[in-house]
């Protein structure tokens, strides 16, 4: 095991230094079997019976994760809706939320057709606006309120440990989408969150070869305990290897966010300079609107994503994707290479989207090459 002292950084890196005992690996040891056997007298004294409840692969990524975050208990899902969609799951008819106008698109529309179908009030409200969050919170009868920051596509800023107030004012619990941000540049937990949640194929993950989800909690409360029992009796977990690779990618999780970090900031700054682009979407550019609340809440830097609003129209923002070469075609972010996509063709009618929005998940590649190879396709798409 590792001093108790040492970085969380260190901690990723060595899997919290955890050495399977039996063989001496450094390596963490891949658990493949589905079930487990009883002793001779019927018991299972081991505490495994079935691997939709007592995977061992699952212990050592959600006991990093836990430590990461702060938190009190993680559990891996099958993937970031399954992890998302077991805390919605676990409200009770009649109960009321709040969620984000601006939001991962697939989660906000299932929200939408969920909520009536389960009794559950949902009003949606602009959470970088306290007022706004203040209004949509009815005291006694919310019991969720839910917050994605940096928020996709748009990457607006909630003021966590504010909506953490308002919320435990009234009788809620916070749950805050952390994917873009990531424990490398904030605890959502130590802000005054209850709940966190990743889809782990992103940044967790990072290398885009698995889909998988988490949650971690505060507090192994009663809430909680719902939603593990979601878990294993609806069935939403990830298998053994997913788990192994999801414990890999987090072995670098922290100079992979570093990287996409400063690459993204200095991919902004070029950006924001250039005549072709009417406006960029980026925390860590002083002008952009919550950038001191993401500064102060987001160590080391602002993320990896941020959007460009193409000069033009949409045909203008569909062009230059179609010109890149080095960027990726491609949905999904947060994996070791540049993705570009324009969002309101996936997203639809009802998007928040502009329609000349262009979504940049940056890599680990060399900045500049990424830099040059957007300048030559907006140049393309100018002719």
């Amino acid at each position: 095991m590792l001093p108790k002292d040492v970085r969380p950084s260190t901690l990723a890196a060595q899997a919290l230094g955890w050495i399977d005992e039996r063989t001496r690996a450094v390596a963490p040891t891949l658990h493949a079997s589905s079930t487990f056997l009883r002793d001779e007298d019927n018991q299972y004294r081991s505490g495994r019976n079935y691997a939709r409840a007592d995977n061992p692969a699952f212990d050592q990524p959600e006991a990093l994760l836990t430590a990461l975050e702060g938190g009190a208990d993680a559990m891996l899902f099958a993937s970031g809706m399954a992890a998302a969609t077991a805390v919605f799951q676990s409200l009770k008819p009649g109960e009321h939320l709040v969620a984000p106008k601006v939001m991962y698109w697939s989660l906000r529309n299932w929200i939408a057709g969920f909520a009536p179908t389960w009794g559950i009030a949902v009003d949606f409200a602009d959470m970088s606006d306290l007022d706004a969050v203040r209004r949509a919170t009815q005291p006694g009868r919310t019991k969720l309120v839910w917050t994605e920051t940096p928020g996709n596509p748009l990457w607006n800023i909630t003021d966590i440990a504010a909506v953490a107030d308002l919320a435990h004012e009234a009788g809620a619990l916070l749950a805050v989408d952390s994917t873009v941000a990531t424990p490398v540049l904030t605890q959502p937990i130590a802000l005054g969150a209850d709940v966190v949640m990743h889809s782990a194929t992103k940044y967790l993950n990072g290398h885009s070869d698995i889909v998988a989800g988490a949650l971690v909690t505060r507090a192994k409360d009663e809430f909680w305990e719902r939603i593990g029992h979601n878990r294993v009796h609806l069935g939403g977990i990830p298998g053994s290897f997913e788990a192994w690779l999801l414990l890999r990618g987090m072995r670098t999780l922290f100079p992979r966010v570093r990287t996409a970090c400063a690459s993204a900031q200095r991919i902004a700054e070029a950006l924001a300079l250039d005549a072709r682009v009417q406006e960029v979407l980026y925390p860590g550019l002083r002008e952009f609107p919550g950038h001191e609340i993401a500064a102060r809440q987001m160590r080391g830097g602002f993320g990896g994503m941020l959007s460009i609003r193409v000069k033009g129209d949409e045909q203008s923002a569909i062009a230059t994707a179609a010109r890149v070469e080095i960027w990726k075609r491609a949905t999904s972010l947060g994996g070791v290479e540049s993705l570009i996509e324009h969002r309101a063709s996936v997203e639809g009618p009802d998007t928040p989207c502009p329609p000349d929005l262009l979504r940049l998940s940056t890599g680990i590649e060399d900045p500049d090459d990424l830099i040059a190879d957007l300048s030559q396709a907006l140049d393309q798409a100018h002719r």
